[in-house]
């Protein structure tokens, strides 16, 4: 099983606003870019696409070490509050509404096909993926604005 990097990252200018997300795939020397984005939603889902659209560029299975600034993402990952929204029909642990379930549901599915670890990084820290990354979903999000 071949072992992938993805670095993502993502931002919006407002939250709720233009909003872009941008992800590079890394393996055996190779890179791939990816971004792209939304006139109207947030932060935090544009984080969650990032990581949705690198692995969905996998064409086969692998083993993934998803690299990211992003603690809701990790968090929900790593403290395994995403097994506990489903367990609970997606509520929270004070039993409000779980955000991004769409965008949650679209990663457990990509999640089944490769094998991936979450590990979060400190942003805007001089780390050149996630600043790269964080360029690119600017670049993305001010497509939008006027």
């Amino acid at each position: 099983m071949k072992h992938v990097f993805l670095y993502t990252d993502g931002a919006c200018s407002g939250n709720p606003g233009p909003g872009g997300w941008g992800a590079i795939l890394r393996c055996d020397g190779k890179e791939l870019e990816l971004a792209g984005g939304e006139e109207e939603t947030t932060n935090n889902r544009m984080e969650l696409t990032a990581v949705i659209m690198g692995l969905k560029k996998l064409r086969f299975p692998c083993e993934v070490t998803v690299v990211s600034d992003s603690k809701y993402v990790c968090d929900a990952i790593n403290q395994h509050w995403l097994e506990t929204w489903v367990r609970k029909k997606w509520k929270k642990a004070d039993n409000k509404p779980v955000l991004n379930v769409d965008l949650w549901e679209k990663l457990l599915e990509l999640m089944k096909l490769h094998k991936v670890r979450f590990e979060w990084i400190k942003g805007h820290d001089g780390h050149p993926e996630n600043e790269r990354c964080d360029r690119m979903a600017v670049s993305q999000y001010q497509q939008y604005l006027s």
